[in-house]
């Protein structure tokens, strides 16, 4: 869970809300209700980086489901591991 503070914390502690936001995002709180979020330079780089990582992953991921299906509905499958085997050796044949 990230850490949460209030504005008030911000202005009389504030060296306690940047030690926190060295780690994570910090959420600033303003009469109860969120208000701002606060993080280090090198946190918020990090978690740009992170989401870039799953973002590709997803469409890398995307991009073979699709290409299953596509495999499914064209009869390119085997139903058993012997004739997956099989269907293997033979295609690495026709490539050799």
């Amino acid at each position: 869970m990230e850490p949460i503070f209030s504005m008030t914390t911000l202005q009389r502690n504030p060296s306690q809300v940047k030690e926190a936001a060295r780690e994570s995002v910090v959420r600033i709180t303003e009469r109860g209700a969120g208000a701002y979020v606060f993080c280090s330079e090198e946190e918020f780089e990090r978690r740009i980086a992170a989401e870039r990582e799953d973002a590709a992953f997803e469409a890398r991921l995307s991009e073979a489901v699709g290409r299953g299906i596509a495999d499914v509905e064209a009869g390119r499958f085997e139903t058993s591991v012997e004739d997956a085997f099989a269907r293997a050796d033979e295609l690495r044949r026709r490539r050799a």
